[in-house]
């Protein structure tokens, strides 16, 4: 399978059924780099903002399942409320700066 077999006009659920009978060697990595020792001497943690508020949301049992499951499992996450808030700004973050792209762009 290659990214030809992907368009815009397929719906959700194709898309998702052809991801899922993809083979990880069908997977092209060609225009993604490889993370080296250069990379990593540059990196810079990212944290999180102290400053936080306690609040009561309602999430669909799935997903809060996979949060639960993922930060029990992986030890370097510090509880599955930090994941989902880690998650939360990251998605926060790229909407203001894919924002701020859109506005600079010229029309």
């Amino acid at each position: 399978m290659n990214n030809n077999q992907f368009n815009l006009d397929m719906s959700l659920e194709e898309r998702e059924k052809r991801l899922v009978e993809m083979h990880d060697e069908d997977i092209d990595f060609s225009d993604i780099p490889e993370l080296d020792e250069a990379f990593f001497k540059n990196a810079k943690l990212v944290k999180r903002q102290p400053n936080t508020e306690a609040i009561s949301i309602r999430v669909d049992t799935e997903t809060l399942e996979w949060f639960r499951t993922t930060a029990k499992n992986h030890p370097e996450i510090r509880g599955y409320q930090t994941l989902i808030n880690d998650v939360l700004r990251t998605y926060v973050t790229h909407q203001i700066n894919k924002n701020n792209d859109s506005q600079q762009s010229p029309t």
